[in-house]
C-alpha cells in the first residue's frame, strides 16, 4: 500500500491544476492561485515521501510530469494569456492583435518541453537547470494577481507581457544551474544560501505580500548565479 501514498499524493497535484485551469480560464487568478499553490505544495510533498519511504519508481517520476504539466504548464499558459486579453494594444483597431494574447501558451509549450528533458537529464538531481515549472507558475500567476490590482501600469503594457513571456519560455529551458531547496542534512554551513533565501522570502513576503513573489523568483536566479560561480 504504502507504494501508492506518493502517486495519491501527485494525483492531488494534478486535480488541483485541473481545477485551476478551470477559474483561470474564467479571469479569477485568485482562486486559481490558490489551487496551483496547494497543487506545489503537494508536488514538493510526492518526492519527499517517494524518498521516506524508499518506493521512488519510474512510473512515479513520469506521473509527477505529467502532473505538472497541468498545474505549472497549463495554468500559466492560460494566465498569460489572459494577461495579454487585458493589455493595452487589445484597444486596437487592427484585427491582428486579437491573435497576439495566443503567445502566452508558449510558455506552455516550453514548460512541456522543459518536463519531458528533465525526465531525462540525470545532471538534475541534486539541482536543476533551468528555472523549474513551479518556480515559473508563481511568478506568472502572481504577476496576473498583481495586474488584476491595478497597482502596476506596466503589466498592463502589452510588449512588457510578451518580452516576459519570451524571458520565462527562455528561462525554462535555458542552461542555468540552479540550486534545489532540497536538504542532505540541516547545518548552517552546508545550507547557507538556502538558509538566507528562505529568510528573505519570508520577510519579503510579509513586508509586501503577493508583490514579493515575482521578486523572490528572481533572487533565487540571481543567488543561484552569484553561488555557482
Amino acid at each position: 500500500m504504502k507504494r501508492h501514498i506518493p502517486n495519491i499524493i501527485t494525483l492531488c497535484n494534478l486535480l488541483c491544476g485541473c481545477i485551476a485551469v478551470i477559474y483561470a480560464a474564467g479571469g479569477n487568478v485568485y482562486v486559481a492561485g490558490g489551487w496551483v499553490l496547494l497543487g506545489i505544495f503537494f508536488d514538493f510533498f510526492d518526492g519527499f515521501f517517494a524518498r521516506l519511504l524508499k518506493v521512488k519508481s519510474e512510473i512515479g517520476l513520469q506521473l509527477d510530469s505529467l502532473a505538472d504539466m497541468v498545474t505549472s504548464g497549463v495554468v500559466p499558459g492560460i494566465a498569460m494569456y489572459q494577461m495579454l486579453q487585458l493589455s493595452d494594444m487589445m484597444e486596437s483597431a487592427n484585427a491582428w492583435v486579437v491573435y497576439l494574447p495566443y503567445v502566452g501558451f508558449f510558455i506552455t509549450l516550453a514548460s512541456a518541453y522543459r518536463l519531458a528533458n528533465f525526465n531525462i537529464d540525470t545532471r538534475q538531481t541534486t539541482g536543476f537547470i533551468g528555472l523549474p515549472t513551479p518556480a515559473n507558475t508563481l511568478f506568472i500567476i502572481s504577476l496576473a494577481v498583481i495586474q488584476s490590482t491595478g497597482t502596476v501600469a506596466l503589466l498592463h503594457s502589452t510588449w512588457v507581457l510578451l518580452v516576459i513571456t519570451i524571458m520565462s519560455s527562455y528561462l525554462l529551458n535555458a542552461n542555468l544551474p540552479l540550486f534545489a531547496l532540497k536538504f542532505k542534512d540541516y547545518s548552517f554551513k552546508n545550507n547557507a544560501v538556502k538558509y538566507i533565501f528562505l529568510a528573505i522570502s519570508v520577510l519579503l513576503i510579509a513586508i509586501l505580500k503577493v508583490i514579493a513573489v515575482p521578486i523572490i523568483i528572481l533572487l533565487y536566479i540571481l543567488l543561484s548565479l552569484i553561488t555557482k560561480r
